[in-house]
């Protein structure tokens, strides 16, 4: 009963049942520390990695979360100060590539192409790709422990790419 009163007061702000913000002590906590921090263990991905690194120029309205968790899927996605935070699970041999940042992990360049690749069949946007800081080494070795249709997928961005720019390292 306290927390209902107090949302409704505007003293706390629930992210979801059970979480809840005192933005009075602290202030919000950035996106990517609340996605981490609903489902452990967990790290960012996808769009919103990409954008964080500076390879995709588009501004991600969606940030991928991606756990071992199994509570997951549409109707586990949260909405937090305007930006959906989608959860989806990975298998354990799939789970790697990721550093700190703070307060939350996120995906290397290389890892979060591939996590999309996986979850989305396809980079949206090629033509809006820097793809200056990726490793291809890296890329075509994390590729590997992938599906083959990822695998494909990789030579099909790599070729983009070297279409783009007249050549890739």
């Amino acid at each position: 009963m306290f927390l209902s009163r107090a949302v409704k007061d505007g003293l706390i702000h629930r992210i979801n049942r059970g979480n809840y913000i005192n933005s009075f002590l602290y202030g919000f906590p950035g996106v990517e520390d609340v996605a981490c921090f609903l489902k452990p263990p967990a790290y960012i991905t996808c769009e919103w990695a990409l954008n964080f690194h500076g390879i995709s120029l588009q501004t991600p309205v969606v940030c991928t979360v991606v756990t071992l968790g199994t509570s997951v899927g549409e109707k586990r996605n949260i909405q937090y100060r305007g930006i959906a935070i989608e959860f989806s699970k990975i298998s354990k041999n799939l789970y790697f590539g990721f550093t700190v940042h703070g307060n939350f992990y996120l995906a290397t360049p290389e890892k979060a192409i591939l996590d999309t690749l996986y979850y989305r069949k396809g980079i949206q946007a090629f033509d809006e790709l820097d793809s200056d800081g990726v490793d291809y080494d890296a890329l075509f070795g994390m590729a590997e422990k992938f599906p083959t249709t990822v695998s494909r997928a990789v030579q099909k961005f790599i070729g983009s790419q070297k279409n783009r720019s007249g050549s890739v390292d």
